[in-house]
């Protein structure tokens, strides 16, 4: 859902989903985002359990990179995610700080509160 107040696309993820409904998943998030043309992105995966690897690299490797010059210019993507989740993927391997992203073309965080992500998604969106 575009929150045309704040300029941020919002995603609600309300369950774990299984790995073959994310094609879906992802095919009308881009739908959704080619329409509004935000660049800023909350993602709220609290309700989330686990990140499925081979999709974290295709975000990475591919789905990023390919929305960013799409929309002609840097995404900048907030995670919202749960303690655990947040624990699991901050230990987890291939784990970079939003420092890290500096020759990509998005950038990438992961917060458990969502005040803190909306205020770096419109710092971030604003550089």
């Amino acid at each position: 859902m575009h929150r045309s107040d704040l300029d941020i696309l919002v995603g609600r993820w309300s369950h774990q989903p299984q790995a073959a409904q994310l094609p879906a998943a992802y095919d009308q998030l881009t739908r959704e985002v080619l329409a509004c043309g935000c660049r800023a992105w909350l993602q709220d995966i609290r309700s989330r359990t686990l990140n499925d690897p081979h999709t974290t690299q295709w975000l990475l490797t591919e789905y990023f990179p390919q929305m960013a010059r799409q929309l002609g210019g840097r995404l900048v993507v907030a995670y919202l995610t749960s303690p655990t989740l947040m624990e699991l993927i901050v230990n987890g391997p291939g784990y970079r700080t939003p420092g890290a992203y500096t020759t990509e073309p998005y950038i990438i965080a992961f917060f458990d509160n969502e005040g803190e992500a909306l205020a770096w998604l419109e710092k971030e969106r604003d550089r």
